[in-house]
């Protein structure tokens, strides 16, 4: 028996087991809530405005931020260090919806969810100037191969793609920037406080637009689908934030692809569309180049 096989080291392991299981469940459930939050924006966006959308994506989020942290914490909620980048993250996570929210009225789910792909590339191409990382020849393949992959679904000059798949294009830089501003915060200020100046910020500036671009929702189905759009999407992103409590990125952050499979199901089911062969191609490549580079990123912390 190998002296280091004792009993506590036997038990931390196991609890270590544990904890990654839980942190994978939570990420699952919350790839699961953002894929029904997509569905929810698409839906809603046959009969209502994507800017209504927004807002009550945002606002319902705010409320749920204040019924369950704001008893507890009180101002310590708005307590940052880096005021500046709390606010630039969020508008680029607001960005983010809004062009997402639109883009999805004009291509299917499973297609955009394959184009949003790129960010966890392009996260790794922007460590370089933004965060200073030293990124090697392998990545920097890794991350141009999987372009080419974003180009295979978007097909450039073939005229076969909508406007809005370069509109997902920017989506994917916008959300890859956001994720660099959160890792500069990370540890420094808390991630509770970070989703609440998410809400904050969602609900301040949606909130000046959107009695420009106001519809009735035309019956209680839509007003209902509306104030769960906030609730959906603030529990996913609470599953997530406490699925990196257990669980390290490494182990999560292949989870994100799940999206593809209930967004091509969602998708199908309810809009009848179903990606081509191009659309799941380029998807793969996608998918393939991103694991490459989480492992690369795992050698590396190796030594």
């Amino acid at each position: 028996m190998n002296k280091s096989d004792t009993p506590e080291t036997a038990a931390k392991s196991a609890a270590r087991g544990r904890n990654q299981l839980a942190g994978i469940l939570l990420a699952v459930g919350a790839i699961f809530l953002f894929s029904v939050m997509d569905l929810l924006a698409k839906y809603l966006g046959q009969s209502l405005t994507v800017p209504q959308i927004v807002w009550a994506r945002y606002s319902t989020l705010f409320v749920v931020m204040v019924v369950i942290f704001f008893p507890r914490r009180r101002l310590g909620l708005i307590r940052t260090k880096h005021l500046g980048l709390q606010l630039i993250r969020s508008i680029l996570l607001l960005y983010c919806t809004v062009a997402f929210f639109l883009a999805i009225q004009y291509m299917p789910l499973a297609d955009a969810v394959s184009i949003s792909f790129l960010s966890p590339l392009l996260v790794t191409a922007l460590s370089v100037p933004l965060l200073g990382e030293v990124v090697g020849r392998h990545r920097w393949s890794a991350v141009l191969i999987g372009f080419l992959g974003a180009m295979i679904i978007v097909r450039p000059g073939l005229g076969v793609m909508h406007w809005a798949a370069w509109l997902l294009v920017s989506v994917s830089f916008g959300y890859a920037l956001y994720q660099i501003f959160t890792r500069m915060i990370a540890g420094k200020d808390d991630a509770v406080t970070s989703l609440f100046f998410t809400a904050i910020v969602g609900v301040g500036l949606s909130s000046l637009v959107v009695p420009f671009f106001w519809q009735a929702p035309p019956d209680l189905q839509h007003w209902l689908m509306l104030a769960s759009l906030g609730i959906i999407g603030g529990l996913g992103h609470y599953a997530l934030i406490r699925a990196f409590e257990y669980a390290p990125v490494a182990v999560l952050a292949p989870l994100s692809y799940t999206a593809l499979p209930w967004n091509t199901l969602f998708g199908f089911t309810v809009f009848g569309d179903l990606p081509d062969l191009w659309t799941l191609g380029g998807a793969s490549i996608l998918i393939a180049t991103g694991i490459y580079i989480l492992y690369r990123e795992g050698v590396r912390g190796r030594g």
